[in-house]
């Protein structure tokens, strides 16, 4: 029997490897939003648009009040986070993250979220119409087709690794 890897909050995460967080923070805050790859209660997968935000040393995404992907989280958190590529290169890197979401359910750390949704867009959800998941990290990778090519991957057992780039063959 195996046991579900525990995650890391955001700021745990960024602790162990900064080298990854840094790099996937930037291009969350940049485009505001991350592609969420959720499991259907089928098992099957489904990847939808997700807005984000960082606050109280977590990394939160926000959904409709009983969307698809909020209902999928909350039977199965397990879920992954891949930044948007934007241009066929990649060389803006894509950042990848496998993690837990938890729903939010402390009310000071939804005033919290809701008050950096109000600072980023001038508006904000109202209580208690909205889900709200922490992002408990449990392996991150990033990869960047520029040069200088760059392949990391991260896990709390074998820690930040620099990988080799695929030769494509």
């Amino acid at each position: 029997m195996t046991t579900e890897p525990q995650g890391l909050r955001w700021d745990g995460f960024a602790e162990a490897c900064p080298e990854i967080a840094d790099r996937a923070a930037e291009r969350f805050r940049r485009q505001e939003l991350c592609m969420l790859g959720t499991l259907r209660a089928d098992g099957s997968p489904r990847i939808s648009p997700c807005e984000l935000d960082f606050c109280e040393g977590h990394l939160i995404l926000g959904m409709m009040w009983q969307s698809r992907k909020a209902l999928d989280l909350l039977r199965d958190p397990r879920c992954v986070l891949h930044s948007c590529t934007t241009e066929r290169m990649g060389t803006e890197g894509d950042a990848k993250v496998t993690a837990r979401a938890r729903d939010v359910r402390d009310p000071e750390l939804r005033q919290a979220y809701r008050d950096a949704v109000k600072a980023r867009i001038d508006w904000a959800p109202d209580e208690p119409s909205f889900h709200a998941f922490s992002i408990e990290v449990v392996s991150a990778g990033f990869i960047t087709f520029a040069e200088p090519r760059i392949v990391m991957a991260w896990d709390p057992i074998r820690g930040t690794r620099t990988l080799p780039f695929p030769d494509g063959d």
